[in-house]
């Protein structure tokens, strides 16, 4: 009866499109338009043993989602909306709460099931707890899978855990929003044996606070592949009471140790020896993050265009965590306008000048100057292109 129910909307949506003269957006859902034509529901291959239901389709198209975002939510996800006034409910307790219509759309997208559930005794009671701690509606939207877990069972208990281990609601708000994913992991099959694991590896109370603050998602890693990293971190000199440790504990999370051993020839093949890397990382570990193509494009502009040496560079890795077109190519703009006009010594010292926020490069390069020499403004806003110190070095 509920096929047939699904069938009967689903083509009286695509009459209603088609009467309208417009592009039918249902076009893109497998099987959609043979309903109009059969009396039987096609179902969807990537879910060979679901049904595409037409009226839930419908329904997650009127709330925002794509056509395709539509049937890929209502197939994978199981999804049957046997009430619209009920999923209503849920859109508007959704609402009250925060979310914005981006928020929802992202909601469904991921967990469509949710309209199903009761809003009053399902839903509330986790809105309500999470808006106590203050976690944000549009971070929730990115795990809303949260929203199906056991408040009493799950969320509390989690929450608690996490409280004692991190220290202040304050701190573990800014953990979630880092990460919200990360608490959807087990409390006692992976929150408790990773900390377990952190203080096996010899980080203090306050650095494992620390270390979650930055990285929640640390909580969903084995603790055998924790005990690995604080391996390869003893190798290169690493020290655990380090303040900058948690920072390299962090950058070796994300990345598979043969990436790390790539990463570490690229840098090697620059000229440098494996122990300059090594002190680079640990001044810097996002330099282990960065992507092989990122890396090369920036060193070999650094080394061709401006000149310096690949040791100065390193000596400073954080340079290469700047964007080379957003940061680094702008500024070089304005050095160069600076230099044509005799504002500042051809020699200045390049590292040192290009480094730093950009609130005191601004004020040092731009604002001091942007009276006398205009161009600078619009070299720092990208209109004017950086093309070599030339003659100017």
């Amino acid at each position: 009866m509920f096929a047939s129910f699904c069938r009967r909307r689903l083509l009286l949506h695509i009459r209603k499109i088609s009467g309208g003269g417009g592009t039918n957006p249902l076009q893109s859902i497998p099987g959609a338009i043979h309903l109009a034509h059969t009396s039987s529901l096609t179902a969807v291959s990537s879910a060979p043993n679901s049904e595409l239901c037409p009226a839930t389709v419908s329904y997650l198209i009127s709330c925002g989602l794509s056509p395709a975002a539509a049937a890929t939510a209502a197939t994978t996800q199981k999804t049957r909306i046997l009430s619209t006034d009920k999923a209503d409910d849920v859109r508007a307790l959704l609402r009250d709460y925060g979310f914005t219509d981006a928020d929802i759309v992202r909601t469904l997208r991921r967990a469509a099931k949710l309209l199903t559930a009761d809003p009053e005794r399902v839903l509330r009671p986790k809105l309500a707890f999470f808006a106590s701690l203050g976690f944000e509606p549009r971070k929730l939207a990115h795990s809303p899978s949260l929203l199906g877990r056991s408040l009493d069972k799950h969320l509390v208990p989690s929450i608690q855990f996490l409280r004692d281990t991190i220290g202040t609601d304050d701190q573990l708000r800014v953990a979630f929003h880092r990460k919200p994913r990360a608490l959807t992991a087990d409390l006692d099959n992976n929150m408790r044996p990773a900390v377990e694991a952190l203080r096996r590896g010899g980080l203090a109370e306050a650095a494992i606070s620390k270390l979650l603050v930055i990285d929640l998602g640390v909580l969903m890693l084995s603790p055998d592949r924790i005990s690995k990293i604080f391996e390869d971190l003893k190798e290169i000199g690493a020290c655990t009471a380090d303040s900058r440790f948690v920072y390299c504990f962090d950058a070796m999370c994300a990345v598979k140790r043969e990436t790390w051993l790539r990463k570490l020839s690229l840098y090697t093949s620059f000229g440098l020896s494996e122990g300059e890397v090594f002190n680079a990382f640990k001044t810097q570990p996002r330099i282990l993050n960065l992507a092989d193509e990122n890396i090369e494009k920036k060193v070999r502009f650094l080394l061709d265009e401006l000149k310096l040496g690949i040791h100065d560079i390193m000596s400073r890795p954080v340079i290469l965590c700047y964007s080379l077109d957003k940061c680094i190519l702008p500024r070089c703009a304005v050095l160069s306008v600076l230099m044509r006009e005799g504002k500042i010594q051809r020699d200045v010292k390049l590292p040192q000048a290009l480094l730093g926020n950009s609130r005191v490069f601004s004020t040092k390069y731009v604002f001091k100057h942007a009276d006398k020499v205009p161009d600078v403004v619009k070299a720092y806003e990208g209109k004017i292109k950086f093309e070599g110190f030339g003659c100017n070095r």
